[in-house]
């Protein structure tokens, strides 16, 4: 086996940088780490140090993805809230006892299917 600890870095295709910029920073709060203009490319961190998004540009058609960002269970249901009060459509709470977690589903610009996913504690 080899000694995985986790996912650091996840590119995610869009068709227009600048719209998905917007909504990565100034919706979901993610930070700007490194942009390559040349290659239709930005860094953004997920969590600090934890990880990284990277927005890629694509003028072609690319199949949508599925992906999840860790919030803590205290502050799932405000996360919740401000996507919403940004206009972003909300699917749940929905919970999953074989996990345990307590997600919330939604689309970026893209189209892509992002949720928020709060660990809960095991019985």
């Amino acid at each position: 086996m080899l000694p995985i600890r986790g996912v650091y870095e996840v590119v995610i295709r869009v068709r227009d940088l600048r719209r998905a910029e917007a909504f990565y920073c100034d919706v979901l709060g993610l930070e700007e780490g490194l942009r390559v203009e040349e290659r239709g490319m930005l860094f953004l961190r997920a969590g600090g140090d934890a990880g990284m998004l990277v927005l890629q540009r694509d003028d072609g058609g690319f199949p949508k993805q599925h992906f999840a960002f860790s919030v803590a269970a205290s502050e799932i249901d405000a996360a919740a809230e401000k996507l919403r009060s940004h206009g972003v459509e909300i699917r749940g709470p929905v919970v999953h006892d074989w996990m345990p977690a307590k997600s919330v589903y939604f689309s970026d610009p893209d189209g892509h299917d992002a949720e928020l996913c709060a660990p809960l504690p095991r019985h």
